[in-house]
């Protein structure tokens, strides 16, 4: 939410929320300058567009406070993870739904999302759902059996980003450099790489290659990195969050 205000997307004035709990409804209204509300119906009666961002395990519940005050002219973009839109529509048949998964970075701007629509989602929902996830990042419409893979991929992505950060900013702290420079370097490299791939469009193994001089420092590492099974674990992550995502959808 922080990122599509910081975009001027929307006004304040133009988005309402609800939370139930008392001490963050008020920080939240402190803190983006909106109406927050502790009933989930206020919002149907207030927006028309709705962002569905709860955990699985609340979407029934959520839906059920929503009963008899959704219409026709709802459109709602849901981000809970593993939920269907087939679940969504044999709950709630009356409205629109388009299912997303965006991830973390949104709150930089630099967000990498997907989304499917719905069985009665039109094409003017989903430019309505692709401007507002490109107000903070990127965005791709993908058929809705692939959501899983993205939500093992760039949605849980984050974090194992982080945590190379983190292990690259204990290898320089290692060999004796300051923290501080240490993980800014880290995060500065990963940020670098991750800019050169997008920009030139080049395979990330062609890049790779050209930093491994032959006999050299970086060749040397990589070794290392392919017999501590970097590749196989990074996979093997993507799809266990993968998997993950697909037992979710499969409890209700």
């Amino acid at each position: 939410m922080k990122g599509i205000m910081f975009t001027k997307l929307y006004s304040p004035g133009e988005i309402v929320a609800s939370e139930v709990y008392g001490p963050r409804r008020k920080y939240i209204a402190d803190t983006l300058k909106i109406d927050v509300h502790e009933d989930n119906a206020a919002i149907a009666k207030a927006a028309k567009f709705i962002v569905l961002s709860v955990k699985p395990q609340q979407v029934k519940e959520v839906l059920a406070s929503l009963k008899g005050h959704l219409t026709k002219d709802h459109l709602i973009m849901s981000i809970a993870a593993g939920i269907t839109t087939s679940y969504l529509e044999t709950n709630e048949p009356v409205c629109r739904f388009v299912r997303v998964m965006p991830n973390q970075p949104c709150m930089v701007l630099a967000s990498a999302s997907a989304f499917s629509r719905g069985t009665w989602a039109t094409s003017e929902d989903c430019a309505k759902v692709d401007e507002v996830l490109k107000s903070v990042g990127v965005s791709y419409e993908v058929n809705e059996e692939l959501l899983d893979a993205v939500t093992g991929l760039s949605g849980s992505g984050p974090a194992y980003a982080y945590m190379i950060i983190e292990a690259l900013s204990d290898g320089g702290v290692l060999m004796g450099l300051p923290r501080d420079i240490s993980t800014k370097l880290a995060a500065q490299t990963l940020l670098g790489a991750a800019k050169t791939i997008l920009e030139t469009n080049e395979p990330p193994g062609k890049m790779k290659d050209m930093v491994c001089s032959p006999g050299g420092t970086t060749i040397e590492a990589v070794k290392v990195l392919e017999d501590c099974g970097l590749r196989s674990a990074l996979i093997n992550a993507v799809e266990a969050s993968a998997l993950k995502s697909k037992e979710l959808g499969k409890k209700d």
